[in-house]
């Protein structure tokens, strides 16, 4: 326990790469792993940034992820899912571990958005 403090403590609230080395940069604000797995993050999109089609795999369970944009770019940057479960110009639900999924080349300004995650079962 007092390791999984540490670590979020070292690494919340402070920008770092994605884990898609195509220009992306997150910050993790909130993450738990009891009672419910989740996490959150800001995600900052800047221009020339995009992110191929993928998968999140996970061990075990249904990974669900909740997307909010909080600021559009005014060029690309638009989110691809193959099978969302809600979509609408803002707000993104969709399974990642099942519904490969992208986003377009940022080109107008930066693009960011508030990722919330989380995995049942």
């Amino acid at each position: 326990m007092f390791k999984a403090v540490k670590n979020y403590f070292s690494t919340a609230w402070r920008w770092q790469r994605g884990r898609q080395q195509s220009g992306y940069d997150k910050m993790l604000l909130l993450t738990a792993h009891w009672p419910l797995r989740f996490d959150s993050y800001l995600i900052r999109y800047p221009i020339g940034a995009a992110i191929p089609p993928h998968r999140d795999r996970v061990v075990s369970g249904r990974h669900y992820r909740l997307n909010i944009v909080v600021r559009k770019s005014p060029g690309g940057g638009e989110f691809v899912c193959a099978a969302p479960i809600f979509s609408s110009a803002r707000i993104k639900l969709f399974r990642p571990d099942i519904a490969e999924h992208s986003v377009t080349r940022v080109e107008g300004g930066p693009r960011y958005v508030l990722s919330i995650g989380w995995v049942l079962g």
